[in-house]
């Protein structure tokens, strides 16, 4: 973790450093982001969530062990040096099983972060912020930073001194807002100052004082958000008083979530302003998303209709026939509905391609692509920027590389808005 708290530390001394963190487990979007740090040989910081990477499997099917193993091989596949890998475990605590009563859900989270600590995960964010069946909502402070010393005990009596924890919850739950979103209010520095006393407090009270070092980062809201259709611009002006006074506190910085479709400028100027660590998914997997509806369209234009895909209307069969991972988040009419399922910023698709007849149809895209290769006035029509690398000589017509290099855009911003001094 030295590669971490050298990020963080050059961030607090002042040098506009920070870190992506990539919240995905898709593979194509994991390996984009791994050739972005073969290019710029920087770490690359993975995470998975409560409810992506779990005891039970989660949505993904993988326990966190599971989950390590997934990302080393695909970045040994590619030539990245798993010491350069860190792996995060983001809104570690009872989500998953909030239904269930406090005690109940509690045990499940602690060994939800026992597993995360024995993979060897070694940067755990704290989230017990959640209601349990017969807790007050919402809860009290003193109650959630109670809770998240039980998960950081949980992470040290695994793992003693491994870990790097962030605590605070100041953002949506896991997956994101589930409505059109107003004016944002930027965290309030008294209420960031009673957070991280609480927290301290309950450490020092549970005999962790020894641990509270490792806490290097806190999560607030600076003003940025992402809805099915709007994006919450981040107003660095609304934000420099939470800047300035996290400069007094030693050892800490802040880690941006949702920081999805940010401007590069505004990631940079996030980043400037002590948002060390800028969280990012679905706006990866809304890219991987447009460079397969791409392919799909180019495949329409090129390939005789029995040999398509018909990659769309497999989505969308699969995001009907099981509407839990979408219908909470998108409102309106059923014409709405429907362009929201294909094109929503929340990206509720990216639950989706893991279903076996979405994976086929992905699948035989590829393959189609693969053996008829899409020829260049398409890839201009429907892949410009992939198609001004083909004619440049820096990417092939190859599917696969396609979907890598359109993704590899946001895996590039953010590596520039990181990165002190890039252009």
């Amino acid at each position: 973790m030295s590669a971490l708290r050298a990020i963080l530390a050059d961030n607090r001394a002042g040098r506009p450093r920070g870190i992506p963190s990539i919240c995905s487990a898709h593979p194509m979007v994991l390996e984009a982001c791994i050739d972005q740090a073969l290019a710029d040989g920087a770490p690359l910081l993975m995470e998975a969530t409560c409810n992506q990477v779990n005891q039970d499997g989660g949505y993904t099917g993988m326990r966190a062990a599971d989950f390590r193993s997934f990302v080393t091989a695909l970045a040994t596949a590619r030539g990245l040096s798993v010491d350069r890998l860190i792996l995060g475990g983001d809104h570690l605590g009872p989500n998953p099983w909030r239904q269930l009563p406090a005690d109940a859900a509690m045990a499940k989270a602690e060994a939800l972060v026992r597993s995360y600590a024995a993979a060897g995960f070694g940067k755990l964010h704290l989230d017990a912020s959640m209601a349990c069946a017969g807790d007050p909502d919402p809860l009290p402070a003193e109650l959630i930073a109670a809770r998240a010393t039980r998960l950081c005990r949980a992470a040290e009596d695994e793992a003693p001194g491994r870990a790097l924890y962030v605590i605070g919850t100041e953002v949506p739950v896991p997956g994101g807002a589930h409505e059109t979103i107003g004016q944002l209010a930027v965290t309030r520095t008294e209420d960031l100052a009673a957070t991280i006393d609480v927290h301290r407090a309950a450490f020092g009270a549970a005999g962790l004082e020894r641990v509270w070092p490792q806490v290097v980062a806190v999560v607030v809201q600076p003003g940025v958000e992402f809805g099915s259709a709007q994006v919450i611009d981040f107003v660095p002006e609304r934000a420099r008083e939470l800047a300035a006074w996290i400069e007094g506190v030693d050892g800490l910085v802040f880690e941006a979530h949702s920081t999805d479709y940010q401007t590069e400028a505004a990631l940079r100027a996030l980043v400037a302003q002590h948002s060390a660590i800028l969280k990012v998914g679905p706006g990866l997997t809304f890219a991987l998303r447009e460079a397969l509806f791409a392919l799909a369209a180019i495949e329409k234009e090129w390939l005789p209709a029995a040999e398509r895909s018909q990659l769309r209307e497999a989505l969308e069969t699969a995001m009907l026939a099981d509407a839990g991972h979408w219908q909470g988040h998108y409102q309106g009419t059923a014409d709405e509905q429907r362009f929201a399922r294909a094109f929503s910023l929340s990206d509720r698709a990216r639950y989706y391609w893991p279903v076996p007849p979405v994976a086929a149809a992905v699948d035989r895209l590829l393959a189609n692509l693969t053996r008829r290769p899409p020829p260049l006035p398409l890839l201009s029509q429907y892949l410009p920027r992939q198609h001004g690398a083909i004619r440049a000589g820096r990417l092939t017509a190859d599917p696969r590389a396609l979907v890598r290099a359109h993704v590899g855009e946001v895996a590039a911003t953010y590596a520039r808005a990181c990165a002190p001094g890039a252009n």
